[in-house]
């Protein structure tokens, strides 16, 4: 794809004060929205669309209303950069490892504590990033979808400028929608959910379907989500709860491996099953990642040494980028030890462990769309077991700075890929994910603080089930406690989820079979969500194949519309706790 010529583009400058502030601004409302859909459900939205879409409509209607300079594309570019490395800020720790920690040592950072860890940590994958910029994206051209994704929008938002105000509409009409019915929820007693699926199940002790967790919630987040996420990984949600709440469940509760809960017959026993469902559900997520990576590393291409071209216009010189490398390295180091008390050798040993995963990590997500970080953190995991096998802190916390690292040198090489389609300098990119990390970092940690103010009581529960908390805790205290401390029955249903991890990973591997082949990670995923959750996002996912296949709606348009339902609820949702914190 060939870069766009920024002078023929009548553009004003691109790296200004207002683009900085407006993503920045943006980045910082739309952070709480990812840290709130981590922890119900363990993944975040790429936010680059959305912001760039509001950023064009507040400044093209600035031009209108008060006369302001005109809002260019390289503007509009440096604006969705800050905007989306603050929403990833999620991917620092603070949707998975940090709670994790917290769950397993009963310790809490403070509030600055917490902005520097993520700060750090994202700094790391920012600097890994640009170093790999150059042969990722002009000698090896992989596509980086996200990015041209983006890259698109914002050359359709100049070419038909009408196109894009409507699309802002429709992003804030179903955003209204979607925190409409959440303040209902939230209004009337927190939680509406309705129980179609009536009788008991004899044979498995006398569990309702309410108990097993078959019930319909109104929660249009997860819809939203299922539409993004797409029919294969929604579909697979739905086989994953399948089997983890109507067999393996039932099966566990009749041989007696999990006790069962209320008597109640509308009360989910979410609590007690999960404690024992997250076994092979991990099992299936971390040998499926690890085998993938796995592949991956064995099918990577070699450097052959060629280039593209010259250097790209504003690219950051290689000593620039060197010393910048070692003053991460030192920092993120001390960092570890003054907040952790790792060693500061480990420490080290973590931030170049990070180095070497990442690139890996970035051509995954340069191949697929997809950033590997539960499979990065769960390597460092492995690799800390034996170096510290009994330390959750140090296995936990330094295995965070290669999973958040790889978060953020995800989202960056993706915005790197739309600066290099529409012609955007390199050097001004970096600025403007720099600023957005700060934002994020400040804007993450407060909605973090303020959604789960006592994790402990509130994570792993029908309302808070923080899937990636369950995972990156399990591996910690197997490490930690041994296999003794694992329930009845669940070693063999762990040695059946690696062996089904296996056959699955090696078979996305296959381009002819990988569309028939279920998602290991969503079928992983579905033993630590409710059911609930799995309906919800396979309905969302089922939505909006049949609006693309019989409404002909562009996919664009469905991801616009979606990412208004997560938006939506999400905010109102840090909202209204909030205002209980204050009451």
């Amino acid at each position: 794809m060939t870069p766009s010529n920024p002078t023929s583009l009548g553009s004003p400058p691109e790296l200004t004060a207002r683009g900085l502030a407006t993503g920045a601004v943006l980045g910082a409302l739309l952070a709480p929205c990812n840290i709130y859909a981590g922890l119900k459900i363990g993944w975040a939205f790429n936010m680059s669309v959305a912001a760039a879409l509001v950023g064009f409509s507040l400044w093209r209607g600035a031009e209108r209303v008060a006369g302001t300079r005109t809002w260019g594309m390289l503007e509009s570019n440096i604006n969705q950069t800050a905007a989306s490395s603050a929403a990833a800020i999620a991917g620092a720790g603070l949707v998975a490892p940090i709670p994790a920690w917290t769950l397993l040592t009963g310790k809490e950072l403070s509030l600055g504590a917490l902005v520097l860890w993520v700060f750090t940590v994202s700094m790391v994958g920012v600097t890994v990033a640009l170093g790999m910029r150059r042969r990722l994206l002009e000698v090896d051209r992989l596509p980086f979808p996200s990015g041209v994704a983006t890259a698109e929008t914002l050359k359709q938002l100049y070419a038909k400028g009408r196109e894009g105000l409507s699309r802002v509409k429709a992003l804030v009409g179903a955003a209204s929608v979607s925190g409409i019915v959440k303040g209902v929820i939230e209004w009337s007693s927190g939680s509406i959910r309705w129980a179609p699926f009536k009788g008991n199940i004899a044979a498995f002790s006398g569990a309702t379907p309410a108990n097993l967790g078959w019930v319909l919630d109104p929660s249009l987040l997860l819809v939203g989500f299922g539409a993004i996420i797409g029919l294969r990984a929604g579909l697979s949600l739905l086989l994953g709860a399948g089997l983890a709440w109507g067999v393996l469940a039932p099966w566990a509760l009749n041989r007696g491996f999990v006790e069962p809960g209320p008597a109640d017959p509308s009360v989910a026993w979410f609590a007690p099953l999960v404690e024992w469902l997250l076994w092979p559900g991990v099992a299936l997520m971390v040998v499926a990642s690890l085998t993938s990576f796995g592949l991956s590393v064995w099918g990577a291409r070699r450097e052959d040494g060629r280039s593209s071209g010259p250097r790209a216009r504003g690219a950051l010189a290689w000593r620039t980028w060197g010393l910048g490398l070692v003053a991460v390295a030192i920092g993120a180091a001390v960092v570890q030890a003054g907040l952790f008390g790792i060693p500061v050798v480990l420490g080290v040993g973590a931030v170049f462990a990070t180095f070497a995963l990442a690139v890996v990590a970035g051509r995954v997500a340069g191949e697929t769309g997809i950033t590997p970080i539960g499979a990065m953190g769960k390597v460092t995991q492995l690799g800390f077991a034996a170096a510290s096998p009994a330390d959750v802190t140090t296995n936990l916390m330094a295995a965070n700075v290669t999973g958040g690292a790889a978060s953020q040198c995800a989202d960056m090489l993706h915005d790197l890929k739309t600066g290099l389609v529409v012609g955007a300098r390199p050097r001004s990119q970096a600025v403007a994910q720099v600023v957005g990390v700060f934002a994020g970092a400040w804007s993450g940690a407060w909605a973090y603080r303020i959604l789960v103010p006592d994790p402990e009581a509130m994570l792993m529960t029908p309302e808070w089930p923080a899937p990636a908390v369950v995972t990156w805790k399990a591996v910690a205290e197997l490490f930690r406690d041994g296999w003794d401390q694992i329930p009845p029955g669940a070693v063999e249903a762990m040695a059946v989820g690696a062996g089904v991890g296996v056959v699955l990973a090696v078979l996305e591997r296959l381009p002819r079979v990988r569309p028939f082949v279920p998602s290991p990670a969503s079928l992983g995923l579905a033993c630590v969500l409710p059911a609930w959750n799995g309906l919800s996002m396979a309905a969302g996912a089922l939505a909006a194949a049949a609006l693309q296949r019989f409404a002909a709606v562009e996919s664009n348009r469905i991801v616009v519309l979606a990412a208004g339902l997560v938006a939506g609820e999400s905010l109102v949702g840090v909202f209204t706790a909030f205002t209980r914190m204050l009451t």
